[in-house]
């Protein structure tokens, strides 16, 4: 796993990079996440092949389970990847509400992530 430092909005943001799966369960997402807070990181971007597909199977409650803990400790987290081949309503739902915000963003490049309007 290599962290690649970013400026986004002057918030000190870590990209998680890695050639495998690095979030399996809730307890990886918060080890990462205290990890990257203390060294100074205000902001996470990881992308889609690095957490596991079950985050993406809203019945699973993965996702709301990781989410809640960087709403929680105020880490924001921007997730990218291509969220098209994904059928579920309720994901598309989730994606759409949650870009309304500024907690949690999916974002289709990390181009768009780096440069929010």
């Amino acid at each position: 796993m290599k962290i690649e430092e970013h400026n986004i909005n002057g918030l000190n943001t870590a990209e998680v990079i890695s050639d495998e799966i690095i979030i399996h369960t809730v307890d990886d997402a918060l080890n990462l996440l205290g990890n990257l807070y203390y060294q100074g990181y205000e902001k996470m971007i990881v992308h889609e092949q690095n957490i596991t597909p079950y985050f993406f199977d809203l019945k699973t409650k993965l996702a709301g389970e990781i989410l809640q803990k960087f709403t929680q400790y105020k880490m924001p987290l921007i997730i990218v990847g291509d969220f098209s081949s994904y059928s579920s309503t309720s994901l598309k739902d989730f994606i759409f509400e949650s870009n309304k915000g500024t907690q949690v963003n999916f974002k289709s490049s990390l181009n768009e992530a780096l440069n929010p309007l």
